[in-house]
């Protein structure tokens, strides 16, 4: 099928379906919703490591824990709604991570584990693993060659 539509028309099409953002608004939400994630894990991590456990292993188990509640909240449905209304603050720490393995993984959990989960579960989580890996592999050569 063919639309025959100007660039004009086509413009004014997506103008009337652009949501325009509310950034004053969107923005202290993310903020707000990213610093209660945080302190959570903070929270998580005062608690093991007050208790006697080495600080390595006290921001190993907080992360675990961040990453099993983000997890399980987005099984539960309860992590997309969250983010729905907290946007970025939900998304950048790595309880966003762990949600965007997650999600593609009960979404495609149907089409069988070969062509569903094996091949779509990091379908939204994988450009930031090969962009953050380039960028961690260009900085590492960055720093050898220039920094040491």
């Amino acid at each position: 099928m063919e639309l025959n539509m100007t660039k004009a028309q086509y413009s004014e099409l997506y103008k009337a379906a652009a949501e325009k953002s509310k950034w004053w608004i969107n923005v202290p939400k993310a903020f707000v919703s990213g610093g209660l994630i945080c302190i959570l894990g903070q929270v998580i991590f005062d608690i093991f490591s007050t208790n006697g456990f080495e600080e390595d292993i006290s921001a190993t188990i907080a992360s675990v824990i961040l990453v099993f509640l983000s997890v399980l909240l987005t099984g539960l449905g309860i992590y997309p709604r969250i983010a729905k209304h907290a946007g970025a603050g939900t998304l950048v720490p790595i309880t966003g991570f762990a949600n965007s393995v997650c999600a593609p993984a009960l979404e495609f959990k149907t089409e069988g584990m070969i062509t569903g989960l094996g091949a779509k579960i990091f379908i939204i989580s994988g450009p930031v693993i090969l962009y953050g890996t380039l960028a961690s592999v260009l900085y590492g050569l960055i720093y050898y060659f220039f920094l040491r």
